[in-house]
């Protein structure tokens, strides 16, 4: 793709400083290295302990090669049903091509829980393989974003090394990475609003991005305003351009459900499983777990003045929630959540399409990471992996502006440890405390040097400092302590603690990106009044 990058808006136009072949030479060989070097660290990781999400991805493996294609959504043979939207099952039909010659028993529907080592090898090194997706997408964001070669070595370092997809995609075991590394590619593309091709090709590349992970649909809204913003009311051509627009979405739309036209009820029911409940059996450090949080000491003290049932309370307190219903505060329902995660997004929406004078794509940006952290804030069954969504976009500010950074490490911080419950076995307790220790100094050293100065406030240090400590009471403390007892009180406490520290950021970039929009606002109309009254002299 091109080096050059214009941002070109109806008012204003930013051309970022075009670096020379000896800067992005430099910045490739430092990219190239670092992805060479946690691509090792992945492939030592490779015999690890793996979840239910490695038997999940092994059965949609045998799904898609062994039963036609009108049975994929339908077959209940194992309880890990394909539930992604169709073009992720393309993928793994594509996978199962090859897979079946590396072990033919790996692709048979009835082989459940099947895990040779030549599955294992197999599936650990798709994962590796298709994060050259998500190394091209960084590559991609920092020549876009990134206007020198410090930021861009920053925003390297912290996208590539992020210990919360290395958790998630090679212990855990899932494919986020490379669906990351299409969302930074897309929003490369459409943040070059001066160049046409570009903005289509970002369109292109969201939309496989949505028939890839609906999840990701959260984040939509953001595209849907930059792009009517700043490419379809920019130019004159707003019927032509917002056409075309549709028309790409169509196309993939087509490609990708089109072989499932009969069957898009039982697609939808099993992409949307409102029945699973408001959160898993692990909560996601959300507004949720704060929420729950809640419910359990107003249980306790119900019961103390014995204001509840014995039957009742032990609905509430015998572990952690799934889908019983809340006994003090009203449960939520779906249409709730969907609520209040729209009225959570639409301040950071209208402010991006109402901007009146200087707009560039750190809006855009940050409107997305706002969008992730809105539907990760109030989202129904919310899984906690959601969290890297906001981080990762994050990456790109963080090493371009200083309030952004500040917000950046006490969101990793927190999010990454609050993903570390997914490592359960014990003898990983080692290693998730010298990941968390070593992400969050890197980061901690990285941006401080980088930006010049410390960039966090006292209170907020007293937050992130114990964070580990958050950790080692999950993996050790707990058990010294208490033994068997109370046994819900460790993941518990994790997710109401991390969850205090996204809501924070939350919060707190709302108040920088309305804060900033203040700011540029009044900037360009005063830099508007002197420039018309040197005009009138």
């Amino acid at each position: 793709m091109s080096t050059r990058r214009k941002h070109v808006l109806k008012e204003v136009v930013e051309t970022p400083a075009k670096q020379d072949d000896t800067v992005l030479s430099k910045v490739d060989g430092i990219w190239l290295r670092t992805f060479l070097l946690v691509t090792c660290v992945k492939m030592l990781l490779i015999p690890t302990y793996h979840s239910t999400d490695f038997e999940v991805h092994r059965n949609w493996l045998a799904i898609t090669h062994s039963l036609p294609v009108k049975e994929w959504y339908v077959n209940t043979h194992s309880p890990w049903t394909l539930d992604y939207p169709p073009l992720f099952a393309w993928f793994e039909y594509c996978l199962s091509q090859i897979a079946v010659f590396l072990d033919p028993e790996m692709v048979k529907v009835e082989n459940l829980n099947y895990a040779s080592p030549n599955t294992v090898y197999f599936q650990r090194g798709t994962v590796i393989l298709a994060d050259m997706i998500f190394a091209y997408g960084v590559r991609e964001a920092g020549r876009t974003f990134c206007q020198s070669v410090n930021s861009s070595v920053v925003f390297v370092l912290l996208s590539l090394c992020n210990i919360g997809l290395l958790i998630v995609d090679h212990i855990h075991f899932q494919y986020n990475g490379f669906l990351l590394g299409i969302l930074l590619i897309s929003m490369s593309n459409v943040s070059m609003v001066g160049e046409q091709t570009s903005v289509l090709q970002g369109a292109a590349w969201f939309a496989v991005l949505l028939n890839l992970k609906h999840l990701y649909v959260y984040v939509a809204p953001a595209y849907i305003v930059w792009l009517l913003k700043s490419y379809c009311l920019n130019g004159g051509k707003f019927f032509k351009r917002i056409f075309t627009l549709g028309l790409i979405v169509l196309a993939v739309l087509v490609v990708s459900f089109g072989p499932f036209r009969t069957q898009l009820p039982q697609v939808l029911s099993r992409l949307f499983p409102f029945k699973r409940g408001l959160v898993h059996s692990y909560w996601a450090a959300n507004g949720w777990a704060l929420y729950i949080g809640v419910e359990k000491v107003l249980s306790v003290i119900w019961k103390r003045l014995g204001w509840l049932g014995d039957a009742k309370t032990a609905v509430m307190t015998g572990g952690l929630v799934q889908e019983q219903a809340f006994l003090i505060l009203p449960t939520p329902t779906p249409i709730v959540t969907f609520l209040l995660t729209f009225l959570a997004t639409l301040p950071a929406l209208w402010y991006l399409f109402h901007k009146k004078h200087y707009m560039n794509w750190k809006y855009f940006v940050r409107c997305i990471v706002l969008c992730a952290l809105g539907s990760f804030m109030f989202g129904w069954h919310v899984h906690e992996k959601a969290i890297l969504t906001a981080i990762v976009p994050l990456c790109v500010l963080a090493a371009t502006d200083e309030e952004d950074a500040r917000t950046f490490i006490i969101l990793s911080s927190t999010g990454h440890t609050a993903l570390f419950p997914l490592l359960y076995p014990d003898n990983l307790s080692p290693l998730k405390i010298i990941l968390s220790l070593t992400y969050a100094l890197m980061s901690i050293v990285t941006l401080t040097s980088h930006h010049g100065k410390s960039l966090l406030r006292l209170h907020e240090w007293l937050y992130v400092i114990p964070l580990p400590l958050v950790t080692i009471y999950e993996t050790m403390l707990h058990k010294l302590l208490f033994g068997d007892r109370l046994p819900f009180l460790p993941l518990a406490f994790t997710s109401i603690y991390c969850a205090i520290g996204v809501t924070y950021c939350w919060i707190l970039y709302y108040c920088i990106y309305l804060r900033n929009n203040v700011r540029t606002d009044d900037k360009t109309a005063a830099g508007k009044s002197r420039r018309q009254r040197l005009k009138d002299k």
